[in-house]
């Protein structure tokens, strides 16, 4: 271990012992009440096992929320289809249902440890996986050191640096390098990010493209879409999803200005679901009708808005239009996966806040399937021409399509930069005896 590392480890592992406890505590229970903790296996967090290790060898899967956890699915079945066991964590009740529901058991599901040393170590000793995979940007300062104490090689694929992280770390050049220096490979999404891994320390570091672009449509349920797709019959549709604080006001001013003339059923998708009651409450203040999912309200003619308030169901939601606002941009900064309702059919609008997807926007702007806004004013006549002009937005759709096609190959690149890992690991699993390797 380096001087840096020692120094830096020592401060970790110093702020690990100290606040394990009261604070944590606290924390988990504060999480808990607001629906993002699950209750029953809180133990999971301090390193706790709710499963038993299989036999063979082992790999650690972490993906922080959904999007990651739907860009490591084809990547698990990838490394399980070689025989190695896969354990997959994740930090949130959504995706862990996610993993539930795509991967079932073909993957162990834990939630990934608090980023304390007690809780990593205790996770690393019970499951000793022989290599650590990190899905884009999750960076944890002791469960960097102690993987890094164990050495476990420590893989971040499909890795990213927004400007905001990579500003950040470029401020704490020693401590970026104590950790950056940890990990064995960086796989990254485009060139910028891979040149910002390897200023901050990372050595080697390859680029693959978006894993996200590999992944499969998100799932829908066929009998719910028939039944909104009666509901909504001629009617014209437009989706403003991933929205953030700001942007459900600015879909009700564009629902108003458009109504007269368009008739159209707005579709608002908030990123934070808990948030639909004050957005439900704001929208009947602009004098609108809101029907919402979770009610499972008729989509009548007199609705304005159908309020997507539940999480994992993205893929009904844009299956009900053909025009997405993709959110998080044009109030907020940073931008979210605008990738699935291009691959889905959609013709994109966006702000101009788009730094955490800005290679996936500058793709599909150049192929003619996204168009950026500047205001509220620009979103509404966005929608009205795309409501209003049949092949404008069917030659959107078409590019978006085309564009998505084009960017593909993601998983067959991170697998080649894998290889050096995961082929003695399949050698290793293929010679155990079949009885030991189904344990």
């Amino acid at each position: 271990m380096s001087s840096r590392i020692a120094r830096f480890g020592l401060s970790a592992y110093r702020l690990a012992g100290t606040v394990a406890s009261p604070v944590v505590g606290l924390y988990l229970t504060y999480r808990t009440a607001k629906g993002k903790e699950d209750r029953a296996r809180r133990l999971e967090r301090f390193g706790y096992p709710s499963a038993n290790r299989p036999q063979g060898p082992l790999v650690w899967f972490h993906a922080a929320s959904v999007g990651e956890t739907n860009a490591v699915i084809p990547l698990i079945r990838e490394i399980r289809r070689r025989d190695i066991h896969v354990i997959l964590t994740t930090g949130t009740i959504t995706s862990a249902k996610l993993a539930a529901e795509r991967i079932g058991n073909e993957a162990i599901h834990q939630y990934v440890p608090l980023d304390l040393k007690p809780s990593v170590s205790r996770f690393l000793e019970y499951w000793q996986p022989d290599c650590a995979i990190i899905a884009e940007s999750e960076i944890w300062p002791a469960t960097v050191l102690e993987l890094g104490r164990r050495r476990i090689p420590q893989i971040l694929i499909n890795a990213r640096m927004s400007d905001r992280s990579f500003a950040r770390w470029r401020r704490r050049p020693a401590i970026a390098e104590a950790l950056f220096e940890n990990l064995a490979l960086v796989i990254a999404q485009s060139d910028v990010d891979a040149e910002r891994f390897r200023d901050l320390g990372a050595v080697p570091v390859i680029t693959s493209g978006n894993l996200k672009v590999d992944t499969d449509a998100p799932p829908y349920d066929s009998a719910v879409l028939a039944r909104y797709k009666k509901q909504i019959g001629e009617r014209k549709t437009w989706a403003a999803i991933s929205t953030f604080d700001g942007e459900e006001n600015a879909a009700a001013i564009v629902h108003r200005a458009l109504k007269e003339r368009d008739r159209q059923l707005t579709i608002i998708v908030p990123r934070h679901p808990e948030r639909s009651d004050e957005i439900e409450a704001a929208l009947v203040k602009h004098g609108l009708k809101v029907a919402r999912r979770t009610r499972d309200d008729a989509l009548s003619a007199d609705v304005d808005i159908f309020l997507g308030d539940t999480i994992g169901e993205m893929g009904l939601y844009l299956r009900l239009t053909e025009i997405a606002f993709v959110g998080r941009s044009l109030f907020a900064e940073g931008g979210q996966n605008p990738l699935e309702p291009a691959m889905l059919g959609c013709a994109i609008l966006s702000g101009g806040h788009v730094q955490n997807f800005r290679e996936a926007y500058q793709k599909l702007a150049r192929s003619g399937s996204a168009r950026m806004v500047r205001d509220t004013e620009m979103l509404a006549k966005g929608v009205h021409y795309l409501l209003t002009n049949d092949e404008a937005r069917r030659n959107m759709i078409e590019a978006g399509i085309t564009a998505v096609h084009e960017m593909r190959g993601a998983l067959t690149a991170t697998v080649k930069g894998l290889e050096p890992y995961i082929n003695p690991l399949t050698v290793k699993a293929r010679l155990l005896p079949k009885a030991v390797a189904q344990v």
